[in-house]
């Protein structure tokens, strides 16, 4: 990407953000690898009231993604690997951005504000774990420096989950 990254801003989601991601996440190319389906705005409600826990405990968590205009367009951060199976007891990277806002640079943007963060946090290093297939995530997570290190069988899905690290000890 030769263009310069767009600005964005990240913010620990308020609980009004759970019903913008909500609305911003509410398409099937969007869900495509988050079970297909959108999520009720209750799934939005913990997850946001979760992501407030863990910014209290570990400084970090997955913030709402805010563009030029503060329009919430998604979220990126980080978090503890929550299921038993995979990187347990890792800290993994993620992001989601609404349809409208891919292309442009933003999860990029993101991503790299994410890094730095957890880094100043003292995390030595984290994962992204991808569904194979998703080619936008694993485009992302290659941009960000990170390597495949391990594959792992999802348990719902019986298929593939790539497990990307990055040590954060070096600088980017």
């Amino acid at each position: 990407m030769n263009r310069p990254l767009p600005a964005v801003r990240l913010r620990v989601p308020t609980h009004e953000d759970a019903v913008a991601w909500h609305r911003v996440f509410d398409n099937p190319e969007v869900m495509e690898f988050y079970g297909g389906r959108p999520a009720a705005l209750s799934v939005y409600e913990e997850l946001t009231a979760r992501q407030r826990r863990h910014d209290a405990e570990h400084g970090f968590c997955l913030w709402t993604l805010l563009d030029e205009t503060g329009e919430v367009i998604g979220f990126t951060g980080a978090q503890p690997w929550s299921p038993d199976w995979g990187p347990v007891g890792e800290t993994e990277i993620g992001w989601r951005l609404g349809r409208a806002y891919w292309g442009k640079g933003y999860a990029t943007a993101a991503a790299r504000e994410t890094i730095g963060r957890v880094r100043a946090a003292g995390v030595p290093d984290v994962v992204a774990v991808v569904r194979q297939g998703n080619a936008r995530s694993i485009a992302l997570a290659r941009r960000l420096g990170m390597e495949q290190a391990e594959t792992y069988t999802h348990p719902r899905l019986s298929e593939p989950a790539l497990c990307f690290r990055l040590p954060l000890n070096h600088p980017q």
